[in-house]
């Protein structure tokens, strides 16, 4: 029998200011992405992550290394 699997971290910077459209500027969480992470299980928690990155690539936060080889 596994152990029962870790909570998936916050992605919480302390940084807690709401844009325009109401995106965490620190995380890039919704408001409600961020009142129900507690009760959220990890695989909820897993897509809600992947919708952060998201917006931090949408809103140039995060830069993609280029593959240098492919060209």
């Amino acid at each position: 029998m596994k152990p029962p699997e870790r909570p998936v971290a916050s992605p919480c910077v302390s940084i807690c200011a709401l844009d325009d459209d109401d995106i965490c500027t620190g995380c890039q969480r919704t408001v409600e992405e961020i009142t129900r992470w507690s009760r959220m299980d990890n695989a909820e928690r897993r897509v809600v992550l992947g919708l952060c990155h998201e917006r931090a690539l949408a809103g140039g936060l995060v830069f993609m290394a280029s593959d240098k080889s492919a060209g």
